[in-house]
């Protein structure tokens, strides 16, 4: 199993949905910030937001488990071993690149 490189690409805020239905001074998210770099391997890194990583979870499995073609049929990514995902959440989602590494994960990591 290898280590996934994950790093906060962009904090978005839907401004119209944060109008609608967000609380007054909703904003980014204020868990993670632009640039914060995180690797992960069997379990969610310190720091990193609980609800992002039971998003993403499932494509940092695949790519700590040595999944390097292109996802979806070559219909998504044009990069071998990497994902471009998001959190759930509606309203300030955080976008993520997911990259494989040769770093060797261990379970004391």
């Amino acid at each position: 199993m290898k280590k996934v490189k994950i790093t906060i690409l962009k904090t978005t805020l839907q401004d119209d949905l944060a109008k609608e239905y967000g609380i007054e001074g909703l904003s980014t998210c204020p868990l993670m910030s632009e640039g914060e770099v995180y690797y992960a391997d069997y379990a969610k890194p310190d720091g990193f937001c609980d609800e992002a990583w039971k998003a993403i979870y499932q494509y940092v499995f695949a790519l700590a488990h040595g999944a390097s073609e292109l996802w979806y049929y070559s219909d998504w990514i044009n990069t071998p071993g990497v994902a471009i995902v998001s959190c759930n959440d509606g309203l300030r989602p955080v976008i993520m690149k997911l990259e494989a590494t040769d770093i060797e994960a261990s379970p004391e990591d």
